[in-house]
């Protein structure tokens, strides 16, 4: 077997970046350890940039995001039992979009198999070749070769693609916290995200749907799912989120809840030979910044890009950019993260005295047209070029 690009994984960098090829007549095929059901159900956030609606429409693949799409306009800073709005399109001329990386993926899997696309699931990948690319993966018990000219690794933080890379430098940062997440069949109680610091810990209130709420609470890296029924999870929600202005939190079923560890990492370089990493596969930054899936948006536009005009005119030379490239928005986007985490968060080991400067900054932020500005346009996302 053979095809032009072999692409590991098949989320939604995966299954965008072999749309995008598609587009361009360039012929690929996606494998993906998991079945279709459980990758077009696996919850993740979906926070998304101006470039990433823009990349999304302008492919073709934007008609229920269109539809069904939240645009925001502003976010809400909440501390000391008071809201503080942060009016994102007015600073920065640009929106965000809530619209969740689950139905982004059930978008991209229907037009690529609509186009006849070659998406395999269930296919394991066991080794990639990077010199004289080809992927070797098993699906229905039978080992397979598949040859190709260059290989695309977006099969995330725990796939087989970047331990392919010899000699990386990687760099990473664990928090000491990690958040408790949670859909509800409830309303949500906002219009714009709420972004909370209180002295229990950081709280988020999101929203899925006019009709789901997704909120977030701080806990402990090591904290046990268990120990917060229902009703605990809502008391501390409403303890976390209060203001002094009567503002209640709606409260409903709880459908699903999670546990996710908080980490800043990169690895350097993005590219080995014929094998170009891209999304989860070679950053991850912690989702107080709302970054990570407009990251991977952000690597396979520009590899796409790159491998347009690598078989339009022969020309390497945007392949040869394409870690350096991808790399700056990277660490831009990591170190928004970082901010935004530690703005935000309560350090268990922080003193009175880093309380305090947390504090200030907060009131910064919040009364600083200038502070406020440089939040948004991060928040909203650099332009793509």
């Amino acid at each position: 077997m053979r095809t032009q690009v072999a692409i590991v994984g098949g989320g939604p960098a995966g299954l965008l970046l072999s749309h995008l090829l598609h587009r361009r007549g360039i012929a690929s095929v996606v494998l993906e350890g998991r079945d279709r059901a459980y990758v077009e159900r696996r919850q993740r956030a979906g926070m998304l940039e101006q470039g990433t609606t823009d990349v999304l429409r302008e492919s073709g693949a934007g008609e229920r995001l269109d539809r069904e799409g939240l645009v925001h306009h502003g976010l809400e800073l909440r501390f000391g039992g008071a809201g503080h709005r942060i009016p994102l399109t007015d600073l920065t001329g640009r929106t965000v979009t809530v619209y969740a990386q689950t139905e982004i993926v059930k978008d991209l899997v229907a037009l690529r198999l609509a186009d006849g696309g070659d998406v395999r699931f269930e296919a394991e990948v066991l080794e990639i070749d990077a010199s004289a690319p080809s992927v070797t993966y098993r699906q229905d018990g039978r080992t397979h070769t598949l040859e190709c000219d260059y290989v695309a690794g977006c099969d995330g933080f725990h796939g087989v693609s970047r331990p392919t890379v010899p000699g990386l430098r990687t760099f990473s940062r664990e928090y000491p916290f990690a958040w408790l997440g949670i859909l509800a069949d409830v309303p949500p109680s906002t219009h714009e995200l709420i972004y909370a610091n209180h002295e229990r810990g950081f709280a988020l209130h999101s929203l899925r749907s006019p009709k789901v709420s997704r909120l977030y609470l701080q806990v402990p890296p090591d904290e046990d799912l268990g120990a917060w029924p229902d009703t605990r999870i809502w008391d501390e929600l409403a303890a976390r989120l209060a203001t002094g202005d009567g503002w209640e939190l709606r409260q409903g079923p709880v459908t699903d809840r999670s546990i996710t560890p908080m980490r800043s990492f990169v690895a350097e370089p993005m590219r080995h030979d014929r094998l170009f990493l891209a999304g989860d596969a070679a950053h991850i930054v912690p989702p107080t910044g709302a970054k990570g899936l407009n990251l991977a948006v952000a690597d396979v536009t520009v590899l796409a890009r790159a491998l347009t005009e690598r078989y339009a005119s022969g020309s390497e030379t945007l392949l040869d950019g394409y870690s350096a490239t991808c790399l700056r928005r990277a660490w831009r986007a990591e170190h928004f993260s970082y901010w935004m985490t530690t703005l935000l968060h309560v350090d268990p080991a922080a003193d009175p005295f880093a309380l305090r400067l947390q504090r200030s900054h907060l009131d910064y932020v919040a009364s600083s047209e200038a502070a406020a500005t440089t939040l948004a346009e991060n928040y909203v996302g650099l332009p793509f070029d």
